[in-house]
């Protein structure tokens, strides 16, 4: 069996020849310069040759150090690399892979997604944007982030958001169409934005239901209006002045709080179901996950 020298006094070798001085080995190791010395005449020893020549405070390679140094440096060079590249590996392994609604995908989970990397800068982000049920185990799904919570029964969820819907515009778009009072009857049919949820859900409020809400008998005409099939899409149609959407709160934080968006009434319906996080039981321990659910619960 080949023998190994010392790998302390290997390391303490290799450093103090660098530098030229034990001082600064010992600085750069975190040790007394003593400590580094002795490690040095332990190398020394174990090899039976001298590898400095020591006059006062200054140190000089002997012919026998000079071979040494050169091996070590190379030696431990590659075993720098070799760490690096399995660190990096497990780093670029590590894959966190989200499966989210088509609606909070871009304004509200991808923000969400920026502040988890502040944590963790080298993880692997995977975003599936798609509608519920999903296979977590089949899709390898690591967080899923669903509309109401029935649709995995086997999985405890973590309520994130219960989300209400209010009637929002650019304010540029208020200033030319609307009225001071706020009052959405006299605006015209065409101005308002109707998202078409999709035939899986029958639970999302409707402009009908609002003005319900809102204590009037008026009806938007659908067909004489604009048409999103998208939340965040009717947000993002909004936000660009192309009517007034019966928007979710949730998605629209950021462009409510610059002001890019005005609420144009308190009145305010919930959403069917709340938005829960499930996550498969072998997973539930990972800390970048936890983290995530963490982040995003209890947000407004």
């Amino acid at each position: 069996m080949n023998r190994l020298p010392p790998l302390n006094a290997v390391k303490a070798f290799e450093v103090t020849a660098r530098v030229g001085s034990f001082v600064l080995a010992a600085a750069e190791l975190g040790v007394t310069s003593a400590a580094v010395s002795q490690q040095v005449r332990h190398l020394e020893d174990f090899l039976g040759r001298q590898l400095f020549v020591r006059t006062g405070n200054r140190l000089t390679l002997t012919d026998a150090g000079h071979g040494v140094y050169t091996q070590t440096a190379r030696a431990l060079g590659d075993l720098a690399n070799m760490t690096t590249r399995m660190l990096e590996g497990d780093l670029h392994a590590r894959r966190l892979v989200v499966s989210v609604p088509y609606s909070l995908a871009e304004n509200w989970l991808a923000p969400k997604l920026s502040g988890l990397l502040d944590f963790y800068p080298q993880l692997s982000i995977d975003i599936r944007v798609e509608d519920d049920p999903v296979d977590l185990a089949r899709s390898d799904i690591d967080l899923r982030i669903a509309y109401g919570d029935y649709h995995y029964p086997g999985l405890t969820g973590t309520l994130l958001v219960q989300d209400q819907v209010l009637p929002m515009c650019a304010p540029d778009f208020w200033y030319r169409h609307g009225n001071q009072e706020f009052n959405l009857v006299p605006v015209q049919q065409n101005l308002f934005i109707h998202t078409h949820w999709g035939v899986n859900y029958a639970s999302h409020p409707t402009w009908g239901d609002w003005f319900n809400e809102a204590g009037s008998r008026y009806r938007p005409d659908p067909t004489q209006g604009r048409r999103s099939g998208l939340s965040s899409l009717s947000i993002s149609m909004a936000r660009l002045g192309l009517g007034i959407a019966l928007g979710q709160k949730t998605v629209a934080h950021s462009d409510l709080e610059a002001g890019r968006l005005i609420i144009l009434s308190p009145v305010a319906l919930r959403l069917g179901h709340a938005y829960y996080a499930f996550v498969p039981v072998a997973k539930a321990a990972r800390a970048d996950i936890k983290r995530l659910v963490t982040m995003l619960e209890g947000d407004t």
